[in-house]
């Protein structure tokens, strides 16, 4: 078989020798039975009605559009061969050619997804031709709509509608004189003498080529991976950007799964997947192919080389030169939420291929606003639609920060960010406010020697602004109206914040307002006019703030209430830098505490009114002071999920004023990972290197295990995306909303 790895044989039986896939042997090569593809047509029906399946009139129309723009390729590229004095004989043959590579390529796209596409031309088309020339020739075309270029992007690209699909255009210039229609971009020796955004671009291309390549039937492994898909955004794990796994790192795991099993259909695939990872050793990464050095220099991931390396919680490796990791971004806590995840897709599976549930139960979504006692809800406001698309993409992109920080507090044992972003409610914020909210779910560790506790996350909050706001700043995007907010809410209390059929029936509302299952995701335009879509592969690497002055720590607060969080019911157990009377406004007895402190600076210009939350524990400031927030949480319940990574060092509470906070550098581990379009640029120094065999759990053979250390990622290497923790914080008169939140955790 043409696709078969030549990494080893195996004998059965007297049969032939024969090939296995992978960097192991296969578990098993039974065939399926009878019972197996009927079950796996049930999973086929079960996926129907969340438009997982595209029509036979919408893949043609994208075929066609796809041909259009082949030709469109091929037409400028010719004129601008023309334009510099090419022999005509060179013109007619130079070529061009689109490609295309992702969740399209891979054959698993759904019902209005983009087109993820790139633009390869040869060695005498510049990138400035592609932003300029090409750009303006595509402004002309009637059937484009919506076009933007983001040039200085990570990986740069064009972004259109053509004739109503939404395509995402990169670009590729190769060392070659023409382009040939049969190019082939898994070659390694492609890469020699490219600049590396070239090198990037072609990366998503050379990754998606090269899964394909290696799984033993693709169409198992493309209606597989449609249900481990669906699967994971039901669940509430699909956001790379947000410290879970993309669309990538999903295709590698059922790509892996499908080479231990090459024979298995899909229904007995899903099963094999969760039973493979529900088991697996992490931090022991998962690898589809021995790495190759092509001696070209180029960094790629490989822990005894690269110290960043070691620190990384659950290596997914990509199998295209140069080897990255695209799961940089997993936590403690994403990686505890998706091995819990695993284990009770391993019990319904079992449930279903025994005849005891039907394939719909694994796509039911979770209750996640039932699963945690206490919640942090992160408010991000903009003063008109626009400033608001900008100011969420860049929130959402950090949020992976505050998670980091919660994490490393020690009376916390899990962070629990729902992917899913809603819109603030009416009689909650201004109307002349865009609003959207995320909600993240807090396990607190239970007391043992103490009746009450103090916990103050005023700290772990303010050096998540901190990063916000700079970063904001730093890139000219801050502006009037932007403001992010952080509050404290018990379950009960998240009725004030979302409609109480979302709140009681998680599973009814998912059903309905799942952005990412329809493929249609909502986009959100990011700092440097690309989009943002939550349903699909966004690398940027976790930023970890520096710590910023931190207020005194609260006093502690008894309360008649065991197992919970309390606000503060009196003003004096919050003062932030002891404010006078006329700067603190009472809380309304309904709410919880908000108190505004202004700061010694005045402001120039008038700044709206910041709306009250609702029962929460929030205090914000002016840009300049040094307020830190602390929490206060009760013992976790017995359903929210335990923390299984050991080892990991925690940060105690925040230190005092009278106990000066050390200043540590912002910190940030990028894996230069070209497989995927990054809306911020990552860390340069994010170097990898060459990998070599890896331990892989279930395997037959053991090769040398590569080192990894199970910690905390709060060890980072020097980050140039995000300006040092000295950089200040914006300092104009834009009003800027910390938050303070204190609370007392009984035992």
């Amino acid at each position: 078989m043409k696709e078969m790895s030549t990494t080893g044989n195996s004998t059965l039986g007297g049969q032939q020798p024969r090939k296995h896939y992978g960097i192991t042997s296969s578990i098993s090569l039974a065939f399926p039975r009878e019972i197996d593809h009927i079950y796996t047509q049930k999973l086929t029906e079960a996926m129907k009605p969340f438009g997982v399946f595209e029509g036979e009139d919408e893949l043609n129309h994208r075929l066609a559009v796809l041909g259009k723009l082949n030709s469109f390729v091929k037409e400028w590229i010719a004129e601008i061969s023309d334009s510099k004095n090419l022999p005509p004989s060179s013109v007619t043959n130079v070529g061009g050619k689109i490609f295309t590579f992702g969740s399209y390529r891979l054959g698993v796209h759904t019902k209005g997804a983009d087109i993820d596409a790139l633009c390869v031309a040869p060695r005498h088309i510049e990138r400035t031709d592609f932003f300029s020339s090409f750009f303006e020739k595509l402004k002309r075309h009637d059937e484009i709509k919506d076009l933007r270029a983001v040039e200085d992007a990570f990986v740069p690209v064009i972004k259109f509608k053509f004739d109503g699909i939404e395509i995402d255009l990169l670009f590729a210039r190769l060392a070659l004189q023409s382009i040939p229609d049969n190019l082939d971009l898994r070659g390694d020796s492609l890469l020699r003498n490219l600049d590396i955004r070239c090198i990037r671009s072609l990366n998503g291309c050379r990754v998606t080529d090269e899964i394909l390549y290696l799984v033993p039937n693709k169409e198992n492994f493309r209606l597989t991976l449609r249900a481990i898909k669906l699967w994971a955004k039901r669940r509430g794990i699909y956001s790379n950007m947000l410290g879970f796994l993309g669309g990538v790192s999903w295709a590698m795991l059922v790509a892996r799964t499908c080479q231990l099993y090459p024979n298995a259909v899909a229904a007995t695939l899903v099963h094999k997947f969760f039973l493979v990872f529900s088991k697996w050793e992490w931090p022991n990464p998962v690898l589809l192919k021995q790495p190759e050095d092509s001696n070209l220099n180029l960094p790629v991931w490989d822990p005894r080389v690269n110290p960043s390396d070691r620190y990384h919680l659950m290596p997914i490796i990509t199998p295209a030169y140069p080897q990255q990791n695209s799961t940089y971004n997993v936590s403690t806590s994403t990686r505890t939420i998706m091995s819990e995840e695993f284990k009770n897709g391993l019990t319904v599976t079992d449930e279903i291929l025994q005849g005891k549930a039907d394939w719909s139960k694994l796509f039911e979504p979770p209750n996640f606003f039932q699963k945690y006692k206490h919640y942090i809800v992160l408010t991000a406001s903009a003063s008109t639609e626009e400033n608001h698309l900008e100011w969420i993409g860049l929130v959402e992109s950090k949020i992976r920060v505050l998670v980091g920080n919660l994490e490393r507090n020690e009376y916390i044992t899990l962070a629990h960010v729902n992917p899913q972003s809603f819109p603030g409610s009416k009689e909650n914020h201004n109307e002349n406010e865009f609003v959207s909210m995320w909600f993240i779910g807090i396990s607190f560790k239970k007391l043992d020697n103490s009746d009450c506790v103090n916990i103050d996350l005023t700290y772990d909050i303010q050096s998540f602004t901190d990063t916000v706001y700079r970063q904001a700043s730093n890139i000219n995007m801050l502006k009037d109206g932007m403001t992010i907010e952080a509050t404290h809410v018990k379950k009960k209390q998240l009725h004030h914040y979302l409609p109480s059929e979302l709140v009681q029936r998680k599973k009814k509302s998912l059903g309905e307002i799942n952005r990412s299952s329809n493929g249609g995701g909502s986009k959100r335009c990011s700092l440097d006019g690309s989009q943002l879509d939550s349903s699909r592969d966004t690398d940027i690497g976790t930023p970890f703030s520096s710590p910023t002055p931190v207020s005194k720590p609260c006093q502690p607060v008894s309360t008649p209430e065991d197992s919970s969080i309390t606000p503060p019911k009196h003003p004096v157990l919050v003062f932030i830098d002891s404010p006078t009377a006329s700067e603190v406004s009472p809380p309304k007895p309904e709410q919880g505490m908000s108190i505004p402190v202004i700061g010694s600076k005045p402001i120039t210009t008038p700044v709206a009114k910041p709306p009250a939350p609702p029962p929460g524990n929030t205090i914000p400031t002016v840009v300049g002071r040094s307020v830190i927030p602390r929490i206060t949480s009760s013992c976790p319940s017995p359903t929210e999920l335990p923390n299984s990574v050991n080892g990991a060092p925690k940060r105690p509470h925040s230190p005092s004023l009278e106990d000066p906070p050390k200043r540590h550098k912002d910190t940030e581990v990028f894996s230069d990972d070209s497989a995927f379009k990054e809306p911020y640029p990552p860390d340069s120094n994010g170097s990898d290197c060459e990998e070599r065999p890896a331990v892989e759990d279930l395997s037959a053979t053991k090769p040398m295990p590569i080192p990894t250390i199970d910690t905390s990622r709060s060890q980072r290497l020097p980050s140039k995306e995000l300006p040092d923790a000295s950089s200040p914080i914006p300092t104009s008169n834009i009003r800027v909303i910390k938050n303070s939140i204190r609370l007392t955790l009984n035992r």
